[in-house]
């Protein structure tokens, strides 16, 4: 505040003991045009009527006031401040908006992607979310846990686009995937009722009518447009094996005796929302997971991620780094470097899910 205030003061006083012929005055723009810089809409508009006052008293010093040039010189200054003023509140308006956006998407985050418990039967738990909307704070990605009779099971998922819009997809998918996950006999027929859900909800869209106020026509909805990869787990309590089905999602990684092991399917299925399309038969395949072994579940927004170089994320040498840390500590090492790789900005949502299967967990 201080700043504008002086400069208003030394080119008043400078215009002042100018000869005539200089004009300093339409310089004092520079004051209202700085405070919009730092300030709100009314002291911008403070610092203006100051301004203006300053070039009053200019030109009655000057005994100019009635002269064209001064006239010209106070109105422009008044017409510009204006539009400061304008485009200050505008701004201003703009920020209570983007609160109230934060404030929402925070609260539907919270709802949305509960959080994980930090253990679920014989399993450690953690999770991490990064949304790539700094607005929003919220995007398609998505991740859960369900508890079954025998074990837990587990979905990471990603839904095709990003921020707020694909917030109903993926509210729909986890909907389901809660509501079925211990209900579905095997993980299979678990897959093909998620995949089930979502095309119906896609089918639904696209048969939608328009609204009164719309023009009548056809609804094109291409389905192949709208999906949502995810790896599918299921995590039994006994034994040292985990059955996967992936959904043309990222691989999971395991951390087993420091060593990352990726596991790649040998059957692995469309996206959920196109097995309408394909007609998939849903296969799961069996790894081993012992007891004080890692998995580390992920969304493609972790290796997509860029640097200045436009150099991808190297999830797989420098998860080597962290392989034998509880998964709180594995996830807040790998948020921080992965941000560090991309610059603090993310360019798509990313998610990530640490499990451990505890020592004790093969004498249960």
């Amino acid at each position: 505040m201080l700043l504008p205030l002086g400069l208003i003061l030394v080119i008043t006083v400078v215009d002042i003991l100018s000869p005539p012929s200089i004009h300093l005055g339409p310089l004092l723009v520079v004051a209202p045009a700085l405070t919009a810089s730092f300030a709100g809409a009314r002291l911008t508009a403070l610092v203006s009527a100051i301004a203006v006052a300053a070039l009053f008293v200019i030109g009655i010093l000057h005994g100019g006031l009635t002269t064209s040039n001064h006239e010209s010189q106070i109105v422009a200054l008044i017409v510009v401040s204006a539009l400061v003023v304008a485009f200050r509140a505008l701004r201003d308006r703009h920020a209570r908006e983007l609160v109230q956006v934060r404030s929402v998407s925070e609260t539907a985050q919270q709802v949305l992607l509960r959080p994980l418990p930090t253990r679920i039967g014989p399993l450690r738990i953690a999770s991490v979310y990064l949304a790539a909307d700094a607005e929003a704070q919220i995007g398609g990605d998505l991740y859960a846990a369900s508890r079954t009779v025998n074990g837990t099971r587990l979905i990471v998922g990603d839904v095709r686009g990003k921020g707020l819009t694909s917030l109903g997809e993926a509210a729909l998918l986890l909907g389901a995937f809660r509501a079925a996950a211990h209900l579905q006999a095997s993980l299979p027929e678990l897959a093909a009722y998620l995949d089930g859900s979502v095309s119906w909800d896609l089918a639904a869209a696209a048969c939608d009518p328009p609204d009164d106020d719309e023009e009548p026509g056809p609804v094109v909805h291409d389905a192949a447009e709208s999906f949502i990869t995810a790896v599918i787990l299921d995590i039994p309590d006994d034994g040292s094996q985990i059955q996967i089905i992936n959904c043309g999602h990222p691989p999971p990684l395991l951390l087993h005796h420091g060593r990352v092991v990726t596991l790649e399917v040998r059957r692995p299925a469309p996206p959920l929302g196109l097995g309408g399309l394909l007609e998939p038969q849903y296969q799961a395949d069996s790894f081993q997971f012992t007891p004080s072994d890692r998995l580390l579940l992920y969304t493609d927004g972790v290796i997509e991620a860029r640097n200045a170089a436009r150099t991808f994320y190297p999830l797989t040498e420098r998860i080597r780094a962290w392989t034998t840390e509880r998964p709180a500590a594995l996830l807040q090492h790998l948020r921080r470097d992965l941000l560090e790789h991309a610059g603090g900005r993310l360019g798509d949502d990313a998610a990530m899910v640490a499990v451990e299967r505890m020592p004790d967990a093969g004498r249960r």
